[in-house]
C-alpha cells in the first residue's frame, strides 16, 4: 500500500512539472503570436493550465523579481519539486516502507 502511495504522489509531482513546463511554453507562444488564443481549444489548455499551476507557482512569484522581465519562477518551482520527488519523499514514505515491509 505504501509503494502504491508513492507512486501517486510521485506521479502526481512528475504531471505537476510537466504542467508547468507546457504552460511556459504555451505562454512564450502566445507571447510571440504564433498560437491565437481566439482559437477555443488552444485558450481552454491555456487556462487550464494557469489554473493548475498558478497555486504551485504564485508564492514563488512574490518572491522572485522578474530578471530582465523574463519569470524565472517555474524554473525555480521545477527544481524544487524534483528535489522533493528525489529526496523529501523517499525520506517520508521510509518509515512506512520499514513498518509495513
Amino acid at each position: 500500500m505504501a509503494s502504491f502511495l508513492y507512486a501517486i504522489i510521485s506521479g502526481l509531482l512528475q504531471l505537476l512539472i510537466f504542467a508547468i513546463i507546457a504552460s511556459a511554453v504555451l505562454s512564450w507562444l502566445v507571447a510571440f503570436n504564433v498560437i491565437n488564443l481566439r482559437n477555443q481549444f488552444i485558450y481552454s489548455v491555456v487556462r487550464f493550465l494557469d489554473a493548475v499551476t498558478t497555486p504551485v507557482l504564485r508564492p514563488f512569484q512574490k518572491l522572485i523579481p522578474p530578471l530582465g522581465g523574463v519569470d524565472i519562477s517555474p524554473i525555480i518551482v521545477i527544481l524544487v519539486l524534483q528535489a522533493a520527488n528525489a529526496y523529501l519523499l523517499p525520506w517520508l514514505f521510509r518509515p512506512l516502507f520499514a513498518m509495513l515491509g
